[in-house]
């Protein structure tokens, strides 16, 4: 139906109970400073402002739900037991869903004992007997049973209608024989109980067959499959109770009259109010835009407001190569550009070129085809004339390296890849990605399609919609040209508004030091990295993945003949069955799911209590891990052209700003145990040159001295002193000379341990000493050092006023949760709070350090190239020649990267090694 009529009003209905589950689930986490979640609350606003913004409606109401218990309840005790509780960080979300309606100036409705469905198919009543017309905004299936002549839904996700069509889809019949197919289907959601055994698509085959459920049920002796007659004569009862279930009261009570009903016209002073009181200032700029309203930034400087999405997009296809030149003589002309490519896949070293998509100006975006074929698996001309792509990258060539011209991308490392694969240097580069991380690091996720809602109230077109999921799933060559064409150009488009919000947001938020002189610089880097890879040896590898699989089958039957049979180790049911059901181990507990635990923490409990089967057990999972996640998954990582591995390095991942290395991860290998050791002897250097690594030493240690100003650690720093004798000389009061090599382990424990904030019980089980005695130790430790105390409660202090702490550079490491009222959360936020200024000042210092020493191992002559980076510790291949000389500018550059940033009060040491793997390098 259409959203109006001529002589009536349009109404629009808001199923904000629905709203608020789907907006907590879409958005990732969001706190304000006080530690209030706000996602559900800002996904909320965002929608009633996008439906404000793109619908015109007469009269807008939002309805919610009261309290679990309703009418239904009375009807069928169990309606909805199933449910769980809402999730905790949605509770406090409730009421400020409510506020945030009154802050819009729409009517918040509820009525005891009766759902917001219900509200709405009362108020869809009587707009209709008024002659109006109903939009019921929701997706919810319970309300498609409305959908008529005059009542019509929309999705709010992808802001599609919901017809007669879509519930026939839905349901297999139209809208007023839906609530017969619910009740014989009924709901395991919300607990409705239909008939057993009948799915919607046989529900929909009866009802159609029959006309309606009563005909149905009084007729259900004819049917003849004898086992869903029996059934259905055996449930008529549940059937008809399941009907009244799903059935929508239409005479609720009505607590606003819907005359009163008008159009969203917020108070300006309310509105604002509402929303910088909880922090949704990018929004709070759309906005005053939106309505026109003049204002200054409420924290004091100039809002960054980005520009209005244009009504109208002009996405073009372009397939000639004279086109192309005009687009890309437009974007030098522009001087900005933004750029993506699609490609058969995620693995940038791997995938193949498809389409590369430029955008100028918001709403003025192409996409340029270059590999896309027919599903028979080759070019095909039902696809379209494409340039061809040597022609069409010989063409874009000039724009991607033309130093003048600024190319902006969401993740950019990926398209400089792809690109670098075929000869084209990107550069210089702007990321939209890495702008959001250092705008908010630990408060959200950054990709693309959630910048997009966050920040522009745009909701993408998904991927999935075009090459599906699972074993359906198409790789995008097979995409046809014109969806292609609407999807790409779109990612580029919103990529440039993203550029176009973000940026400014970086000097008004004081992080634009972190973005410009850590993140933007870094990205080349590491996509040289990535590319360049690292040389494994595959027979070593294979000599491994036999010696474990050996080692594995040993203990296999080591671990069947303490049990005294056979089974599935790796089942944590039946391993649990056999510690503690057969063999009658203490310390059994049991989950939810009635299985027991058997974690590494409760094998670990067993073992020191000198119980063999679980320590093999632990030596069994240690060395399958090994087997399957190293000696095996690398030697499938092995590039078939280059015959190395190409790690791809996380640049938006953790809060501290630490990267984080996948497919494969090569900052996880154990180096603790020997065999773990072993996977590092297979990484070696080419023919003719050697592994150097370059490890930080105590760098994390090293910034607590500095940043807690302590006198005794600092002097053993700056003294070049063994810190951990000198702490236990301190703690203990026993000389540091000829020490025992247990007390310096202890107190090694120790000074690591307070970084991480461990506890008395933390540090008893790690040393495997009486609580009390270890909290004796951790009392002397801050006894001894009383400024690192003052550090601590500094920090949470910081955190708890901001919802961030800082790094030395200036990096903000958001803590989630500092303000939780579960004591435990509380303190896991807190101790985040103390560790996160260190490891991310430590991971600051790596990066600069690796943005400076390429350039500076080039201007010394030297040949070596960087190709790891483990935390702290960086990875080279170097020539055998000229070892010592690189090992010399490498410590250089390292030690001196905080500089002329800042000066430690500590110096940074950095230890050196090579050889002809990583393991002797190390």
């Amino acid at each position: 139906m259409s959203e109006g009529n001529e002589s009536g009003r349009r109404i629009c209905l808001i199923d904000g109970a629905g709203f608020v589950f789907r907006a907590f689930h879409a958005l990732p986490p969001l706190s304000r400073g006080d530690g209030t979640p706000t996602n559900a609350v800002l996904g909320f606003c965002n929608t009633v402002f996008r439906l404000a913004r793109e619908r015109e409606w007469d009269a807008v109401a939002v309805l919610f739900d009261t309290a679990r218990k309703t009418f239904r309840n009375d009807i069928y005790e169990a309606y909805k037991a199933n449910r769980p509780p809402p999730p905790e960080a949605l509770i406090p979300q409730f009421p400020l869903v409510r506020e945030a309606t009154r802050a819009f100036g729409l009517p918040a409705i509820e009525a005891p004992g009766y759902e917001a469905d219900d509200l709405i198919a009362t108020y869809a009543r009587l707009a209709v007997a008024a002659g109006d017309s109903v939009t019921v905004v929701s997706s919810d299936k319970d309300l498609m049973q409305l959908v008529g002549e005059r009542v019509a839904m929309l999705d709010p996700v992808r802001m599609r209608p919901i017809g007669r069509g879509e519930v026939i889809a839905k349901f297999g019949v139209p809208p007023e024989k839906a609530i017969d197919v619910q009740a014989l289907a009924g709901d395991s959601t919300d607990n409705v109980p239909g008939v057993p055994g009948i799915g919607v698509k046989t529900a929909a085959q009866l009802i159609e067959a029959y006309g309606d459920l009563d005909t149905l049920l009084a007729r259900a002796g004819e049917i003849k499959q004898p086992k869903r007659r029996q059934t259905l004569l055996d449930h008529a009862d549940l059937a008809r109770v399941s009907r009244e279930l799903v059935t929508l009261r239409t005479d609720a009570p009505i607590p606003v009259p819907l005359e009163s009903f008008g159009p969203l016209d917020p108070e300006r002073e309310t509105l604002e109010a509402f929303l910088v009181a909880n922090e949704f200032y990018s929004l709070l700029a759309r906005i005053r835009a939106e309505f026109g309203w003049e204002g200054g930034d409420p924290r004091g400087a100039v809002p960054a407001e980005p520009a209005p999405e244009p009504a109208e997009r002009r996405y073009a296809l372009v397939r000639t190569l004279d086109e192309l030149k005009a687009w890309v003589a437009r974007a030098q002309e522009a001087g900005r550009v933004a750029v993506d490519t699609e490609t058969t896949g995620l693995d940038a070293m791997s995938a193949e070129l498809v389409g590369v998509s430029l955008a100028v100006a918001p709403g003025d975006a192409c996409y340029v085809p270059l590999a896309h074929r027919a599903p028979g698996g080759v070019l095909d001309s039902e696809v379209g004339p494409q340039i061809p792509s040597a022609d069409a990258l010989g063409a874009l060539k000039p724009l991607l390296e033309d130093p003048a011209t600024m190319k902006v991308g969401q993740n950019v490392k990926y398209d400089m890849l792809v690109f670098a694969r075929r000869g084209i240097r990107v550069a210089p580069i702007d990321d939209t990605m890495l702008m959001s991380f250092a705008l908010a690091a630990g408060l959200r996720g950054h990709g693309m399609d959630e910048l997009s809602r966050q920040h522009l109230g745009i909701e993408p077109i998904p991927i999935k919609s075009l090459i599906g999921k699972g074993k359906a799933q198409i790789t995008f060559d097979l995409v046809p040209v014109e969806g292609a064409r609407d999807y790409a150009a779109e990612d580029a488009d919103i990529t440039l508004r993203l550029d176009r919000a973000l940026k400014p947001l970086l000097v008004r938020e004081r992080v634009t030091r972190v973005y410009e002189t850590l993140e933007r610089p870094l990205a080349p880097v590491l996509a040289a990295m990535e590319r360049r890879g690292v040389r494994v040896d595959r027979v070593a590898l294979a000599g491994l993945s036999r010696d474990f699989g050996k080692r594995l089958s040993a203990l296999e039957r080591e671990i069947y003949d303490l049990a005294g049979r056979e089974f599935a180790i790796a089942s944590p049911k039946q391993l649990g069955a056999v510690l503690f059901d057969e063999m009658g181990l203490p310390g059994g507990k049991k989950g939810k799911t009635g299985a027991y635990a058997t974690g590494a923490d409760v094998l670990e409990a067993l073992a020191a209590q000198d119980h063999a089967l679980p320590a093999r057990v632990l030596d069994w999972r240690r060395i399958a891990k090994l087997k399957s996640t190293y000696s095996d998954a690398l030697t499938e990582s092995i590039d078939k052209r280059t015959g190395r591995v190409h790690t791809s390095y996380s640049m938006a991942g953790a809060a501290t700003g630490r990267l984080s290395s996948t497919d494969p991860n090569l900052q996880n290998i154990p180096v603790r145990t020997e065999e773990g050791r072993k996977i590092r002897g297979a990484f070696v250097p080419d023919e003719g040159f050697l592994l150097m690594s370059a490890d930080y030493s105590q760098i994390e240690l090293r910034l607590l001295a500095h940043v807690a100003d302590v006198g005794p650690l600092r002097d053993a720093f700056r003294g070049g002193a063994d810190v951990h004798a000198a702490t236990a000389a301190q703690v203990f009061g026993v000389p540091a000379e000829g020490m025992d090599p247990l007390l310096r382990r202890r107190a090694k424990a120790i000074n690591f341990g307070i970084i991480y904030g461990i506890s008395a019980f933390g540090l008893a089980r790690q040393l495997r000493i009486e609580r009390r005695e270890a909290q004796t130790w951790i009392d002397a430790w801050f006894e001894r050092y009383p400024g690192i105390r003052g550090y601590m409660e500094r920090a949470k202090a910081f955190a708890r006023a901001n919802g961030y702490v800082e790094t030395i550079f200036g990096r903000r490491c958001h803590i989630r949760g500092i303000a939780e009222r579960n004591p435990a959360r509380r303190h896991a936020a807190e101790r985040q709070a103390i560790n996160a200024p260190l490891q991310g000042s430590a991971a600051d210092i790596v990066k600069r350090a690796m943005i400076r020493v390429q350039p500076a191992l080039d201007a010394a002559g030297l040949s070596a190239r960087m190709l790891l980076q483990v935390h702290d510790e960086l990875v080279f291949e170097v020539p055998q020649y000229e070892l010592e000389e690189t090992a010399a500018v490498v410590r250089r550059v390292m030690e001196r990267a905080t500089l002329p940033a800042l000066e430690l009060a500590v110096p940074l040491a950095v230890d050196t090694g090579w050889g002809s793997d990583w393991e002797v390098a190390h």
